[in-house]
């Protein structure tokens, strides 16, 4: 399955020369898009193509593919025998070491074998667009753009683009997005771009002024998390990126800048704690030891950078939270530091901002995007109150559910007019928790559809929650009341009505789901028409986890959309929480034909599309009628359980689970058709007397305190 919009891409097929780290992540991506890409490497000495069969092995091992299946799209090759799999391609990346010779002889190997219209990229992080290019064929030369990926590339959103001249980007940029779910920033062609040139500038100077104060790198840390710049750090950063690449990736710019460039007054690789951290072998986390470590123990230590020791972690003083003018303003050794990095940072951005952005807002965005600052230097230093700065500009998509009219509202919850007869659903508590309010809108807009509006969705612009499900402090106050079990049975019955009655409407209903999508919200999702997930959504039915089982129709509609009791069964007792769009199709929380984008900022576009499309001719789909397999179901779903607990692998609560579930896919056990109604009923009876239990209401008292499960 592709992404939404791959086909008006114009991109089918994509090659990647260089299958390390970055290469090869690169490549996951776009086979996470459903896109079939080649991926060369030099050839191994056993195995020809044994590099680039590593790159792949080595992006399943750290989850740069969404779903292990992705990566049957991605075919090895290497750059001596398979250069005319190239004709194929419509967009190659090079993905090589960061060496301009070595760049320029690759591409004068592949123009041969590309086609008049492929796209040719470099990965590059460092080099300009015309040192690159130089000697190459004029007319591949206007279809040469950079295309710089931040490390890993499934996880970093930004990607810098160079055109090259009297060349609009534009067409690559939408491309990035769809298929990559990148935000893309136009760079101008100067050493670093944009976020390399003043992230390395911030991280040397940052570093460099914190030894010369006397600061110790765990100081310094916490000041930048204070400031938002980001939760590492600049030496957690530093160990991320790795000790060892401060030579190449510092050296590489120092040389590209004139020696005016105030990067030179901060030579990070010249310092002699860089000097002997290489020569220690402490090279970062990579090596399991840079400025941080964890001991025998499992303490974590911190290497003394002037007795170059290790030590335990010092407590920092109390530091202003989210609260930059207080951090920089404060009189005290931390605040100095603060005010002074910040003040540096700042203006080497505004000095350089004419010639390296169009605005500063593509410099904070770069920041924020690719160096997980919260906010960037232009915007932090307003927050900081250190004098007037330029405003900023971020580009974003047009629709805005906060500029739609509202048709009905409450405190939980918008009902908005989305145009074209289509109105969107948007839950708007702490993170999206399917509180007692947002079911009374719900209940105000089931009888609106068809007379209101023509197509319903259901989604929002949290980036962090579709929905995190039931409000679990409200239901431990119901279940701990005296009259508990007829508050949770009202509870339950109110959410299946509602739920059902939103499948069963008059009008298409389309879920647009991201980030958290947990529990009641995974249900709303299901009783929806379709859903259109973000790529990187995190979805599933973690009930058992506070010793409950779905109760608002997760149990029914899974076994309605896989057919299968032992799949089901597989993923509500597991309570896993699915990393991906693909993994949630899988587990069948999503079907096999909803939809996905790569970038979050498509999704209501994507999901107002598909409502649209499913106007002419719709017809609500009817009560599903389910198949039992009875006692022997039972037993074989309860095989493993029972072992498992005999074993003392599961507690007795986790086996009572499990049972209750068997249960409720197996009617108990009675053979043959079952009713949608009577498993919904049979749902409901569970979760009351499950949610009756101590042991359940122990769970749930201990997720909320910990956020983490209760083994009792």
């Amino acid at each position: 399955m592709k992404a939404i919009g791959a086909g008006e891409t114009g991109i089918a097929r994509v090659a990647v020369i260089g299958a390390g780290a970055m290469g090869g992540g690169i490549a996951a991506q776009f086979a996470n898009a459903g896109i079939a890409a080649d991926l060369l490497d030099i050839p191994g000495a056993d195995d020809r193509s044994g590099p680039a069969k590593a790159g792949i092995a080595r992006q399943l091992k750290i989850g740069g593919f969404m779903s292990p299946s992705a990566a049957a799209l991605v075919r090895p090759g290497n750059t001596e025998d398979d250069l005319a799999r190239l004709t194929e391609a419509d967009w190659v990346v090079e993905a090589v070491s960061e060496n301009a010779d070595v760049k320029r002889a690759l591409f004068a190997a592949i123009a041969p074998h590309l086609k008049p219209t492929a796209i040719l990229s470099s990965n590059t992080s460092t080099i300009p667009l015309a040192d690159l290019s130089t000697g190459m064929d004029p007319a591949l030369a206007r279809r040469f753009f950079i295309t710089h990926f931040f490390n890993p590339p499934r996880v970093m959103p930004l990607l810098e683009s160079v055109a090259p001249p009297a060349e609009s980007a534009e067409a690559l940029a939408q491309a990035s997005r769809v298929l990559l779910g990148k935000t893309v920033i136009d760079c101008r062609d100067t050493p670093g771009f944009i976020a390399n040139r003043i992230g390395c500038y911030w991280l040397a100077f940052a570093a460099l002024e914190a030894v010369r104060r006397g600061i110790p790198p765990e100081t310094a840390d916490a000041v930048h998390a204070a400031l938002g710049i980001p939760r590492t750090g600049v030496f957690g950063l530093l160990d991320l990126i790795g000790i060892d690449l401060i030579p190449t990736v510092w050296g590489s710019l120092l040389r590209a800048l004139p020696a005016t460039d105030a990067l030179h007054s901060v030579d990070l690789p010249a310092a002699d704690f860089t000097a002997r951290m290489l020569a220690s072998g402490y090279l970062g986390r990579k090596a399991g030891a840079g400025f941080y470590r964890k001991a025998a123990d499992g303490a974590a230590e911190v290497l003394d950078l002037d007795s170059f020791t290790w030590r335990p972690l010092s407590e920092p003083a109390a530091l202003p939270k989210n609260d930059p003018a207080a951090m920089v303003a404060a009189g005290t050794p931390e605040g100095e530091y603060a005010r002074a990095v910040l003040a540096a940072v700042l203006d080497y951005a505004a000095r350089h901002a004419p010639v390296i952005a169009a605005d500063p807002g593509a410099i904070d965005a770069a920041m924020e995007l690719g160096y997980s600052w919260r906010q960037g230097p232009f915007a932090l230093a307003r927050a900081a109150g250190l004098g007037p700065v330029q405003a900023t500009a971020r580009r974003g998509p047009g629709l805005r559910l906060d500029n739609l009219p509202a048709i009905l509202r409450n405190d939980f919850a918008t009902l908005h007019d989305m145009g074209d007869g289509v109105a969107c659903f948007r839950v708007r508590t702490k993170m999206n928790a399917l509180a007692p309010g947002v079911f009374d809108l719900l209940e105000e807009t089931l009888p609106r559809a068809g007379r209101d509006f023509r197509a319903l969705v259901i989604g929002n612009e949290d980036p962090r929650a579709f929905s995190a499900g039931a409000d679990l402090s409200f239901f431990l106050g119901m279940a701990e009341a005296p009259d508990g079990p007829a508050r949770i049975e009202a509870y339950g019955r109110r959410g299946q009505r509602l739920f059902t009655g939103l499948l069963r409407a008059p009008v298409p209903v389309v879920a647009a789901v991201n980030g958290f999508t947990l529990g009641g919200g995974c249900e709303f999702q299901m009783h929806c028409d379709r859903t259109i997930a973000h790529a990187e959504v995190n979805i599933g039915l973690p009930e058992t986890g506070v010793g409950l089982v779905p109760g608002w129709g997760g149990c029914t509609r899974l076994l309605e959309r896989t057919g299968d009791p032992a799949r089901a069964f597989a993923t509500l007792f597991g309570g896993t929480v699915c990393q991906s769009a693909a993994a949630g199709r899988e587990a069948g929380l999503l079907r096999a034909d909803d939809g996905f984008v790569m970038h979050r900022d498509l999704l209501l576009p994507a999901a107002k599309a598909a409502a649209l499309a499913l106007v002419p001719g719709y017809t609500a789909p009817a009560p599903a009628e389910l198949v039992s397999t009875g006692a022997a179901g039972r037993d074989a779903l309860l095989a493993g359980p029972h072992a498992d607990a005999e074993a003392g692998r599961i507690s007795a609560t986790d086996l009572s689970l499990a049972e209750t579930l068997a249960d409720i896919l197996t009617n108990g056990r009675t053979a043959g058709p079952v009713s949608e109604a009577d498993m919904l009923a049979r749902e409901l009876q569970a979760l009351v007397t499950l949610a009756a239990r101590p042991s359940t209401r122990e769970r749930m008292a201990h997720m909320l305190k910990t956020g983490k499960r209760l083994k009792n």
